[in-house]
Protein backbone atom coordinates (compact mmCIF):
# COMPACT_ATOMS: atom_id res chain seq x y z
CA UNK A 1 0.00 0.00 0.00
CA UNK A 2 1.83 3.32 -1.27
CA UNK A 3 0.54 6.18 1.12
CA UNK A 4 1.96 8.94 -0.97
CA UNK A 5 0.02 7.38 -4.32
CA UNK A 6 -2.92 7.17 -2.10
CA UNK A 7 -2.60 11.21 -0.82
CA UNK A 8 -2.67 12.45 -4.83
CA UNK A 9 -6.46 11.52 -4.95
CA UNK A 10 -7.10 14.25 -2.45
CA UNK A 11 -5.47 17.09 -4.21
CA UNK A 12 -8.12 19.67 -4.57
CA UNK A 13 -8.84 21.48 -7.53
CA UNK A 14 -8.51 25.57 -7.54
CA UNK A 15 -12.31 25.76 -7.85
CA UNK A 16 -12.82 22.85 -5.02
CA UNK A 17 -15.70 24.21 -2.38
CA UNK A 18 -17.28 22.52 1.04
CA UNK A 19 -20.15 20.54 -0.84
CA UNK A 20 -17.59 18.82 -3.00
CA UNK A 21 -14.94 18.10 -0.36
CA UNK A 22 -17.13 15.40 1.33
CA UNK A 23 -20.11 15.47 3.18
CA UNK A 24 -19.98 13.40 6.79
CA UNK A 25 -23.13 12.32 8.72
CA UNK A 26 -21.36 11.34 11.58
CA UNK A 27 -24.39 9.38 14.39
CA UNK A 28 -22.78 9.67 18.10
CA UNK A 29 -23.39 10.92 21.34
CA UNK A 30 -25.40 10.07 24.37
CA UNK A 31 -26.45 11.62 27.84
CA UNK A 32 -22.94 10.88 29.84
CA UNK A 33 -20.52 10.31 26.49
CA UNK A 34 -21.06 13.62 24.21
CA UNK A 35 -17.47 14.08 24.22
CA UNK A 36 -17.17 11.16 21.68
CA UNK A 37 -19.25 13.24 18.94
CA UNK A 38 -17.02 16.28 18.86
CA UNK A 39 -13.77 14.43 19.06
CA UNK A 40 -15.50 12.14 16.05
CA UNK A 41 -16.44 15.64 14.40
CA UNK A 42 -13.46 17.24 14.86
CA UNK A 43 -11.19 14.27 13.82
CA UNK A 44 -13.47 14.69 10.06
CA UNK A 45 -12.88 18.09 10.11
CA UNK A 46 -8.95 17.76 10.23
CA UNK A 47 -8.88 15.48 8.01
CA UNK A 48 -10.13 17.39 5.18
CA UNK A 49 -14.37 16.94 4.90
CA UNK A 50 -15.67 19.80 3.62
CA UNK A 51 -19.16 19.77 5.87
CA UNK A 52 -19.57 17.55 8.78
CA UNK A 53 -23.01 16.87 10.75
CA UNK A 54 -22.87 15.41 13.62
CA UNK A 55 -26.74 13.47 14.66
CA UNK A 56 -27.48 13.65 17.86
CA UNK A 57 -29.91 12.83 20.88
CA UNK A 58 -32.09 15.98 21.11
CA UNK A 59 -31.55 15.51 25.20
CA UNK A 60 -28.14 16.26 24.72
CA UNK A 61 -28.22 18.38 21.39
CA UNK A 62 -27.40 21.80 23.65
CA UNK A 63 -24.51 20.70 25.44
CA UNK A 64 -22.78 18.92 22.12
CA UNK A 65 -23.87 22.19 19.70
CA UNK A 66 -21.76 24.59 22.16
CA UNK A 67 -18.48 23.31 21.58
CA UNK A 68 -16.93 23.30 18.34
CA UNK A 69 -18.65 26.05 16.11
CA UNK A 70 -17.51 24.47 12.79
CA UNK A 71 -19.68 21.34 13.54
CA UNK A 72 -23.33 21.18 12.32
CA UNK A 73 -25.28 19.45 14.50
CA UNK A 74 -28.40 18.30 13.94
CA UNK A 75 -30.89 16.47 16.87
CA UNK A 76 -33.25 13.42 16.71
CA UNK A 77 -35.68 12.01 18.84
CA UNK A 78 -34.02 10.59 22.28
CA UNK A 79 -35.19 7.71 24.51
CA UNK A 80 -35.92 8.33 28.19
CA UNK A 81 -32.11 7.36 29.00
CA UNK A 82 -30.85 10.47 26.36
CA UNK A 83 -29.95 8.23 23.83
CA UNK A 84 -31.26 8.33 20.01
CA UNK A 85 -34.72 6.29 19.79
CA UNK A 86 -35.93 4.39 16.76
CA UNK A 87 -38.29 6.87 16.90
CA UNK A 88 -35.75 9.05 14.81
CA UNK A 89 -35.28 6.24 12.17
CA UNK A 90 -36.59 8.18 8.73
CA UNK A 91 -35.80 11.78 9.23
CA UNK A 92 -32.15 10.02 9.82
CA UNK A 93 -32.90 7.95 6.65
CA UNK A 94 -34.10 10.93 4.72
CA UNK A 95 -30.96 12.77 5.93
CA UNK A 96 -28.41 10.43 4.30
CA UNK A 97 -29.40 11.03 1.30
CA UNK A 98 -27.85 14.15 1.36
CA UNK A 99 -24.35 12.71 2.88
CA UNK A 100 -21.43 11.12 1.35
CA UNK A 101 -20.94 8.69 4.43
CA UNK A 102 -21.89 7.47 7.67
CA UNK A 103 -19.91 7.23 10.62
CA UNK A 104 -21.97 5.46 13.67
CA UNK A 105 -21.25 4.62 16.63
CA UNK A 106 -18.77 6.51 18.88
CA UNK A 107 -20.84 7.22 22.74
CA UNK A 108 -24.03 5.87 21.23
CA UNK A 109 -24.32 3.39 24.41
CA UNK A 110 -25.65 0.14 24.43
CA UNK A 111 -29.41 1.11 25.09
CA UNK A 112 -31.52 -1.38 23.66
CA UNK A 113 -33.70 1.02 21.44
CA UNK A 114 -30.59 2.88 20.18
CA UNK A 115 -29.15 -0.83 19.17
CA UNK A 116 -32.50 -1.55 17.51
CA UNK A 117 -31.64 1.60 15.50
CA UNK A 118 -27.90 1.11 14.35
CA UNK A 119 -29.21 -2.11 13.18
CA UNK A 120 -32.00 -0.75 10.83
CA UNK A 121 -29.55 2.18 9.65
CA UNK A 122 -27.20 -0.43 9.04
CA UNK A 123 -29.48 -2.75 7.14
CA UNK A 124 -30.81 0.61 4.81
CA UNK A 125 -28.86 2.99 4.32
CA UNK A 126 -26.64 2.98 0.75
CA UNK A 127 -23.85 5.05 2.06
CA UNK A 128 -19.95 3.64 2.66
CA UNK A 129 -19.86 3.42 6.45
CA UNK A 130 -17.60 3.30 9.45
CA UNK A 131 -18.82 1.33 12.22
CA UNK A 132 -17.52 1.90 16.31
CA UNK A 133 -17.80 1.73 19.37
CA UNK A 134 -21.34 1.15 20.10
CA UNK A 135 -22.27 0.77 16.13
CA UNK A 136 -20.12 -2.50 16.76
CA UNK A 137 -21.48 -3.33 19.99
CA UNK A 138 -25.17 -3.57 17.70
CA UNK A 139 -23.29 -6.22 15.43
CA UNK A 140 -22.84 -8.79 18.23
CA UNK A 141 -24.73 -11.71 17.65
CA UNK A 142 -26.23 -9.62 14.50
CA UNK A 143 -23.54 -10.00 12.02
CA UNK A 144 -25.83 -10.85 9.22
CA UNK A 145 -26.36 -7.23 9.45
CA UNK A 146 -22.96 -6.75 7.63
CA UNK A 147 -24.66 -8.75 4.77
CA UNK A 148 -26.13 -5.40 3.55
CA UNK A 149 -22.67 -3.55 3.81
CA UNK A 150 -20.83 -6.00 1.84
CA UNK A 151 -17.70 -4.12 -0.08
CA UNK A 152 -18.76 -0.23 1.57
CA UNK A 153 -18.04 -0.46 5.50
CA UNK A 154 -15.13 -0.09 7.93
CA UNK A 155 -15.06 -1.70 11.13
CA UNK A 156 -12.53 -0.26 13.42
CA UNK A 157 -12.67 -2.65 16.85
CA UNK A 158 -10.15 -3.10 19.49
CA UNK A 159 -9.39 -6.93 20.51
CA UNK A 160 -12.34 -6.79 22.85
CA UNK A 161 -14.56 -5.54 20.32
CA UNK A 162 -13.23 -8.09 17.70
CA UNK A 163 -13.86 -11.48 19.77
CA UNK A 164 -17.16 -10.15 20.81
CA UNK A 165 -18.52 -9.54 17.18
CA UNK A 166 -16.05 -12.88 16.03
CA UNK A 167 -15.36 -15.28 18.82
CA UNK A 168 -12.36 -17.43 18.74
CA UNK A 169 -8.76 -16.43 20.21
CA UNK A 170 -6.44 -13.68 19.52
CA UNK A 171 -2.98 -12.80 21.29
CA UNK A 172 -0.45 -10.16 20.44
CA UNK A 173 1.30 -12.58 18.06
CA UNK A 174 1.05 -10.33 14.68
CA UNK A 175 0.71 -13.84 12.67
CA UNK A 176 -2.48 -14.96 14.39
CA UNK A 177 -3.74 -11.22 14.37
CA UNK A 178 -3.34 -10.73 10.75
CA UNK A 179 -5.26 -14.44 10.16
CA UNK A 180 -8.09 -13.33 12.09
CA UNK A 181 -8.59 -10.60 10.63
CA UNK A 182 -7.93 -11.79 7.13
CA UNK A 183 -10.63 -14.38 7.90
CA UNK A 184 -12.83 -12.21 9.26
CA UNK A 185 -12.46 -9.61 6.04
CA UNK A 186 -13.51 -11.81 3.57
CA UNK A 187 -16.02 -13.81 4.93
CA UNK A 188 -18.22 -10.82 5.96
CA UNK A 189 -16.90 -8.68 3.14
CA UNK A 190 -15.79 -5.44 4.89
CA UNK A 191 -12.69 -3.91 6.01
CA UNK A 192 -11.65 -4.13 9.00
CA UNK A 193 -9.17 -2.20 11.01
CA UNK A 194 -7.74 -4.40 14.26
CA UNK A 195 -6.31 -1.32 16.70
CA UNK A 196 -3.47 -2.31 18.98
CA UNK A 197 -0.03 -1.94 18.70
CA UNK A 198 0.59 -2.54 14.80
CA UNK A 199 -2.69 -1.54 14.08
CA UNK A 200 -4.00 -4.39 11.04
CA UNK A 201 -6.02 -3.47 7.84
CA UNK A 202 -7.62 -5.91 6.02
CA UNK A 203 -9.68 -5.36 2.80
CA UNK A 204 -12.65 -7.57 1.73
CA UNK A 205 -10.42 -9.42 -1.04
CA UNK A 206 -7.66 -10.14 1.83
CA UNK A 207 -5.17 -7.53 1.13
CA UNK A 208 -3.58 -6.68 4.60
CA UNK A 209 -1.43 -4.08 5.71
CA UNK A 210 -0.02 -3.45 8.93
CA UNK A 211 0.50 -0.24 10.32
CA UNK A 212 3.86 1.23 11.59
CA UNK A 213 3.08 4.83 13.70
CA UNK A 214 1.59 5.28 16.86
CA UNK A 215 2.54 4.29 20.36
CA UNK A 216 1.37 3.83 24.14
CA UNK A 217 0.17 6.93 24.89
CA UNK A 218 -2.74 6.44 22.62
CA UNK A 219 -4.50 4.22 25.20
CA UNK A 220 -6.64 6.94 26.05
CA UNK A 221 -10.58 7.61 26.00
CA UNK A 222 -11.40 9.37 22.81
CA UNK A 223 -8.38 8.33 20.93
CA UNK A 224 -10.52 5.72 18.47
CA UNK A 225 -13.54 8.74 18.05
CA UNK A 226 -10.89 10.58 16.50
CA UNK A 227 -9.79 7.70 13.90
CA UNK A 228 -12.99 7.13 13.10
CA UNK A 229 -13.99 11.01 11.89
CA UNK A 230 -10.71 10.83 10.09
CA UNK A 231 -11.46 7.39 8.38
CA UNK A 232 -14.87 9.06 7.40
CA UNK A 233 -13.54 11.91 5.91
CA UNK A 234 -11.19 10.35 3.78
CA UNK A 235 -13.73 8.42 2.27
CA UNK A 236 -15.83 11.79 1.91
CA UNK A 237 -13.04 12.68 -0.78
CA UNK A 238 -13.00 9.84 -2.11
CA UNK A 239 -10.30 7.04 -1.17
CA UNK A 240 -12.02 3.90 -0.97
CA UNK A 241 -12.66 2.04 2.47
CA UNK A 242 -9.95 0.24 2.23
CA UNK A 243 -7.34 3.06 1.52
CA UNK A 244 -8.98 5.77 3.71
CA UNK A 245 -8.55 3.12 6.60
CA UNK A 246 -4.98 2.29 5.53
CA UNK A 247 -4.07 6.74 5.45
CA UNK A 248 -6.30 6.92 8.40
CA UNK A 249 -4.41 4.84 10.16
CA UNK A 250 -1.41 6.15 9.69
CA UNK A 251 -1.72 9.88 9.74
CA UNK A 252 -3.61 9.33 13.15
CA UNK A 253 -0.78 7.14 14.49
CA UNK A 254 1.45 9.68 12.96
CA UNK A 255 -0.75 12.59 15.00
CA UNK A 256 0.02 10.43 17.82
CA UNK A 257 3.80 10.28 17.76
CA UNK A 258 4.22 13.76 17.33
CA UNK A 259 2.30 14.82 20.75
CA UNK A 260 3.89 11.96 22.53
CA UNK A 261 7.04 13.86 21.37
CA UNK A 262 5.42 17.23 22.63
CA UNK A 263 3.45 16.32 25.69
CA UNK A 264 4.51 12.79 26.37
CA UNK A 265 2.81 9.30 26.34
CA UNK A 266 1.58 9.56 30.14
CA UNK A 267 0.19 13.08 29.24
CA UNK A 268 -1.61 11.90 25.96
CA UNK A 269 -5.06 13.09 25.66
CA UNK A 270 -7.59 12.80 22.53
CA UNK A 271 -7.79 16.50 21.94
CA UNK A 272 -3.60 16.64 21.17
CA UNK A 273 -4.26 13.50 18.82
CA UNK A 274 -6.64 16.71 16.76
CA UNK A 275 -3.95 19.26 17.36
CA UNK A 276 -1.41 17.28 15.24
CA UNK A 277 -3.29 15.97 12.52
CA UNK A 278 -2.81 18.80 10.28
CA UNK A 279 1.29 18.24 10.95
CA UNK A 280 1.16 14.56 10.05
CA UNK A 281 -1.69 15.10 7.07
CA UNK A 282 1.03 17.51 5.56
CA UNK A 283 4.28 14.58 6.45
CA UNK A 284 2.20 12.34 4.09
CA UNK A 285 0.78 14.54 1.68
CA UNK A 286 2.49 17.68 1.13
CA UNK A 287 0.85 20.45 -0.82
Amino acid sequence: MNLREITKKLKRPVTAHKGNCGRVFILAGSRGMTGAANLAGMGALRAGAGLVTIGVPDAVYLIIAKRDSELMTKPFPSTVKGTLSLKGFSEIKRFCCTQDVLAIGPGLSQHVTTQQLVRKILQETRLPLVIDADGLNALKGNLSVLQKCRGRAVLTPHPGEFLRLFGGKLNDAALLRKTRTREAAREHGVVIVLKGHHTVIVSPEGEVHVNATGNAGMATAGSGDVLTGVIAALIGQGLSCFEAACLGVYAHGLAGDMAAKKVGQISLIAGDLLSFLPDALKTVAPA
